[in-house]
């Protein structure tokens, strides 16, 4: 009896292993395709090869595109501007520039001298997923105000070469670069950057920096997010229809291992906390990609001279569009007041 009982208890004690190394290996598969579906995830939010051949780039594009205003003066207003620009393109001196990051790809800009014989610089920075030639408007302004320019393709986006796109945080240590080469041509430069999007975000963080370049007057801060995190999780949502949590922490984990950066680092309201650099933020009331509720809360945390814009009924990046005389008109204002010749 006592061996027919050791035997029975041989058998539960076999079929209870089995099952835990069942249980086991079903967990780490589990593991092993989370990973590899946040892996994908990162792919195809930060890596614009990537997202092309997924057509995830078309399909931001179109969905950023029908979160827009369609109103008729925002249309005839940006198709004025885009007209305007164009004819200017053809006259202005330019010339295509570029430069190298410390870890090897070759960034590219577009610089435009100004007749003027002065020593006012705008750096002007695109967004998400763009490129510097949709920025060229912007271009044009600055350069009938008398300031010479330098408009650079981010990290990863146009002719930049990069490996992620960099959510500010790498865009604001490559954008020192810019600032070095302005500084080159003319070692008096009084620089004002100007930034919608992305670019307003890696605008802030440049303020934030404790060894920050004192030619650097001012910034426009144009829609701006208070945060890579948090921006990340709200197109997590959005985009993929995934819960943020704790998806976005698993990507910041996935790239710091690739892209040597992590999301909670690019945190621009961490870093007006810290800015000295006069700041003028601007926001449409009718944002649906990045909530005007951000540039309040920057606003609000920002330590530094600063003025608010609210554009009503103006969408993402639509407020030059909306409402170009005030626009340009508070720009104008706030950058005489701390760029002078």
């Amino acid at each position: 009896m006592i061996v027919k009982s050791e035997k029975v208890h041989d058998k539960k004690s076999e079929k209870k292993r089995r099952i835990i190394i069942i249980l086991s290996l079903v967990a780490a598969l589990l593991i092993v395709l989370y990973f590899i579906l946040v892996n994908f995830l990162v792919s195809a939010a930060l890596v614009p090869s990537f997202m092309e051949k997924l057509k995830s780039f078309e399909r931001i594009t179109n969905d950023s595109y029908e979160a827009q205003v369609h109103t008729s003066d925002i249309k005839v207003n940006h198709q004025f501007a885009i007209n305007d620009t164009y004819e200017w393109l053809e006259t202005v001196e330019r010339r295509k520039i570029s430069a190298e990051t410390e870890d090897g790809y070759t960034l590219v800009a577009e610089e435009f001298l100004s007749d003027e014989n002065n020593h006012k610089w705008a750096l002007i920075l695109h967004g998400y997923t763009g490129w510097k030639e949709e920025m060229y408007p912007f271009a044009h302004w600055y350069y009938e105000e008398g300031y010479h320019i330098i408009a650079p393709d981010l990290r990863c986006q146009g002719e930049s070469e990069g490996d992620f796109i960099g959510m500010g945080w790498t865009d604001h240590y490559d954008c020192t670069l810019w600032i070095s080469y302005i500084l080159l041509r003319d070692s008096d430069a009084k620089i004002v950057i100007h930034g919608q999007s992305m670019g307003a975000a890696t605008a802030l963080m440049m303020t934030g920096e404790k060894d920050i370049s004192q030619h650097i007057c001012a910034v426009v801060s144009d829609c701006a997010y208070t945060d890579a995190y948090s921006m990340f999780g709200e197109k997590i949502k959005q985009w993929f229809y995934l819960p943020a949590f704790p998806i976005v922490d698993t990507a910041c984990l996935v790239l710091r291992i690739r892209g040597g950066y992590n999301l909670k680092d690019a945190s621009a309201i961490n870093a007006v906390k810290k800015s000295n650099t006069p700041t003028l933020f601007i926001h449409g009331d009718a944002d649906a990609m990045i909530s005007v509720e951000m540039t309040k809360q920057l606003y609000d945390a920002a330590d530094c001279p600063k003025e608010l814009l609210i554009v009503e009924g103006a969408g993402h990046a639509q407020s030059q569009d909306k409402d170009p005389d005030t626009y340009y008109g508070t720009i104008r204002s706030f950058l005489e007041k701390f760029i002078q010749e």
